[in-house]
C-alpha cells in the first residue's frame, strides 16, 4: 500500500506564517519598547543599564560636534536636578548646554546626565560624561561614565552599581 505524500504547503500558505510570525514579534518588539518608556522596566533590567550606556556615549558624541563646530567644550546639567529613584522614568528638560550641545536623549529618562569639563595636568581639556540613576531606589546610585580627551577619543563606557 502507498503511503501518500503530503503536498508542499504552497507559496502563499508560507509568506501567511512568514507574516504572522513577522507581526508577532513586532508586537513583542512594540510592547517592550511601550513598558520601557512608560517607566516599566523592572529593577536590574538590563534595557536601563542600555538607556544609561547609549545615552551617555551619544552625550560624549554631541559634546565633540559642539566642539569641532564651536572650538570649546561646554558643561551641562546635571539635568534632571535629582537623581531619578526607584526605576521610574521622569520628564527631561534640557538645560542651555545641553540644548546648545544637541542632546535630547528622549521626553522621559531613567537617569540624570551631566557633562563635567575638567583641565588635565598638561594644561589640556578632558570631558567626563556622567549618566546616573537608582533603578530599586535603595539610595545606591548607578554610575555610568564616558571620558572624552582633548584629541577627541572616547573611552569604554564606565560602569559603577550597574543594576542599582
Amino acid at each position: 500500500m502507498d503511503n501518500p505524500v503530503p503536498d508542499k504547503p504552497s507559496r502563499a500558505s508560507r509568506k501567511r506564517v512568514g507574516l504572522v510570525v513577522a507581526v508577532l514579534c513586532l508586537l513583542v518588539v512594540v510592547g517592550g519598547a511601550f513598558a520601557f518608556l512608560r517607566g516599566g522596566g523592572s529593577v536590574g533590567d538590563p534595557s536601563l543599564a542600555n538607556e544609561a550606556r547609549v545615552n551617555v556615549l551619544r552625550l560624549c558624541g554631541d559634546v565633540q560636534s559642539f566642539r569641532d563646530e564651536h572650538g570649546t567644550f561646554l558643561t551641562g546639567g546635571p539635568v534632571p536636578r535629582e537623581v531619578p529613584q526607584g526605576g521610574e522614568s521622569v520628564p527631561f528638560e534640557p538645560d542651555e548646554n545641553l540644548k546648545k550641545i544637541g542632546f535630547n536623549p528622549g521626553e522621559r529618562v531613567h537617569y540624570q546626565y551631566q557633562v563635567v569639563v575638567q583641565e588635565t595636568p598638561l594644561g589640556e581639556a578632558e570631558v567626563t560624561c556622567y549618566a546616573r540613576g537608582d533603578l530599586d531606589g535603595d539610595g545606591q546610585v548607578s554610575v555610568f561614565s564616558v571620558t572624552l580627551d582633548a584629541n577627541g577619543m572616547t573611552s569604554p563606557v564606565k560602569a559603577e552599581r550597574e543594576t542599582e
